[in-house]
């Protein structure tokens, strides 16, 4: 397994900014102990909780700017909805989440196809309009970001062990 460090001083000044910046701290220092990419080869140097951070990372990074039409298009899916990562936020109390990444995937499993096709900016911005499908579950991702973050930042302060080693 990877060393992944945090400096306690960083770790507090991030915990006073808010729940994001809490979270993003040990996001930060996930990335940099594997070399700032996860490949099939970092992805074995990390543990489940690591992993399912960066998972929700990425999933929080894609939908809110852009939705599942785009998280998919972009290459996303598989690392998504072929991992246990819906099990995962369940095991860690995020039932809604998980509902509702497991309705995504059945969307995923119907459609991943066309929406990871090569395309011009015109055809990626008419996949919205090709799979409203996905509307209701963009907006419940937005309507519900903040409680999420929020469970997230919980449960990494009540794992904190699984996460990273916090240094003086």
């Amino acid at each position: 397994m990877k060393q992944v460090t945090i400096n306690d001083a960083v770790l507090r000044q991030a915990a006073s900014e808010g729940m994001d910046a809490f979270v993003g701290v040990f996001v930060a220092a996930i990335k940099e102990a594997i070399g700032g990419e996860l490949t099939a080869d970092t992805l074995g140097e990390l543990n489940s909780d690591q992993l399912t951070l960066l998972a929700w990372d990425v999933l929080h990074s894609e939908v809110m700017d852009g939705g599942f039409v785009q998280l998919i298009h972009n290459g996303y899916g598989p690392f998504i909805f072929k991992n246990p990562f819906a099990k995962a936020v369940k095991l860690w109390g995020m039932r809604e989440l998980s509902k509702l990444v497991y309705s995504a995937h059945t969307l995923y499993n119907q459609y991943h196809e066309a929406l990871e096709r090569d395309c011009t900016d015109d055809e990626f911005m008419a996949l919205f309009e090709q799979h409203p499908e996905f509307d209701d579950m963009d907006d419940e991702f937005v309507e519900q970001e903040e409680v999420w973050t929020e469970q997230i930042a919980r449960y990494i302060d009540e794992h904190i062990e699984n996460f990273a080693t916090i240094t003086e």
